[in-house]
């Protein structure tokens, strides 16, 4: 049965890539905010890293699914079978997406975090896991045990892969599994992962990359890299719906007990009195059980082809324009240190985070939003042994850093806003008054409205 959706169009009826800007758009790029001065500014995403907004496409591709939307696999009414084949046209676009092989599998779930913890559920016994502890913590955490190897972080990207190959031959004979990072969420650094995966190889180790922060910057080609699974996120990748993919080798995901049981992980269900028989899905649908989220399936595959067709060219070109700008507006901060994982001036997506010396970090990030309309990270984003380790080489007085990070909605106004503003709070401090209320700081007697969509 073949099923035609038709293409994204805007208000006017006009196919929406049809003439392509230099990069998508994203819902909210007009988005106002009151201050705490009582003026309105334009707001200035600078938290890419955390949720990326919703690319305009995938908004009107979600739109054009709703009114089909239906359960997924298990209904026999024309709605559901439009639902469905959504569904499983999305792991096509995500097998493109990332350059899989045709024996790969795609598994949808909610996030990367839910991606490293199926496959962490999924490790036949005795897997030895050897990582960095750079990692992010939905990469870091899922795997426990005598058999983990948490590899310390290296000096340069040149050296970890000497780093990885020391660990791997103290790994016991059995399976080995490599969890490295496509892209740093604290620095922005990419890591060589195809290096990495060739040590990996050598020793008979299969590699589990975390591309959460690569896929939204860089072309992943699972491939080229050489890689075994690729876990990402939707919410990263602007499509913010709720739902990420694991995308890899089957086998060790087919022989697993499901990561949930419930409905679409069954094949059959038999009452055996004093108790149940149950044959279980294969994958992919093994490890699905429950409604599926088809319309943030939708989602994803949606930013995907909207990305795919724009081209890596424009979008990383943009990216890094703004990235040599804002680090070199940020070099002019007096007093500002910015934190890198790697010796040298080492490639990177557009993160950066930095400490400014005397100046707290929840309190610039409160007053940059309050005051200016920007919106920054403050803390230590998930990734505490990595952050810490970077403070103290800068001497940090606390064990928190901001991060500003770019995207598809950052434009130049807004990286020259963050510069100004931050030259100016160090400068001559905030205007308004803060206080701290559940360990963060808040601007004092803040009387600005919430819209009408959110309780007071």
């Amino acid at each position: 049965m073949t099923i035609a959706i038709p293409p994204a169009r805007d208000t006017a009826g006009n196919d929406t890539l049809g003439d392509i800007p230099t990069v998508p758009a994203v819902v909210g790029a007009r988005l106002s905010v009151p201050l705490v001065t009582g003026d309105r500014v334009t707001y200035a995403n600078l938290d890419h890293a955390a949720s990326a907004p919703c690319l305009e496409q995938v908004r009107d591709a979600v739109d054009e699914l709703l009114p089909w939307y239906a359960s997924v696999h298990r209904g026999a009414g024309f709605a559901s079978q439009v639902s469905t084949k959504v569904y499983e046209q999305a792991r096509d676009t995500l097998r493109r997406f990332v350059g899989a092989r045709s024996s790969d599998t795609v598994v949808f779930t909610r996030n990367t975090t839910d991606s490293l913890n199926l496959l962490a559920k999924s490790l036949p016994r005795r897997t030895s896991v050897v990582l960095f502890d750079t990692e992010h913590h939905a990469a870091l955490l899922p795997w426990r045990g005598p058999n983990v190897r948490r590899v310390q972080t290296p000096a340069s990207a040149a050296a970890a892969v000497p780093a990885l190959e020391a660990a791997l031959k103290l790994c016991p004979e059995g399976p080995r599994l490599v969890v490295v990072t496509g892209a740093s969420n604290v620095t922005g650094e990419l890591w060589p992962v195809a290096e990495l995966a060739a040590v990996a190889r050598r020793f008979g180790a299969r590699i589990a990359l975390d591309a959460a922060q690569l896929a939204p910057h860089r072309p992943v080609d699972i491939k080229a890299l050489d890689v075994d699974y690729v876990a990402l996120s939707g919410h990263k990748l602007y499509a913010p719906y709720g739902t990420g993919a694991l995308i890899g080798r089957a086998d060790w995901l087919q022989a697993a007990e499901p990561y949930l049981i419930g409905g679409g992980a069954t094949k059959n269900v038999v009452d055996w009195g004093d108790h149940l028989g149950v044959a279980w899905s294969a994958v992919p649908e093994r490890h699905e059980a429950g409604s599926p989220n088809v319309v943030g399936v939708h989602a994803l595959a949606a930013a995907c082809d909207t990305i795919t067709r724009h081209g890596w060219d424009r979008i990383v070109a943009h990216e890094q324009a703004l990235l040599t700008r804002l680090r070199e507006g940020l070099r002019t901060i007096p007093g500002l240190h910015e934190l890198a994982i790697f010796q040298g001036d080492q490639d990177r997506v557009g993160v950066v985070s930095f400490t400014i010396h005397g100046h707290e970090a929840g309190l610039i990030a409160a007053a940059l939003s309050a005051e200016y309309g920007i919106g920054v990270r403050d803390g230590a984003f998930c990734a505490h042994v990595a952050t810490r380790r970077l403070l103290d080489r800068v001497d940090a007085t606390e064990q928190r850093a901001l991060r500003a990070s770019l995207g598809l909605g950052s434009t130049v106004e807004h990286v020259d806003r963050l510069v100004g503003a931050l030259r100016e709070l160090v400068t001559n401090g905030p205007k308004w008054t803060y206080v701290q209320e559940d360990g963060r700081w808040v601007p004092a007697d803040d009387n600005r409205p919430l819209p009408p969509f959110v309780a007071a």
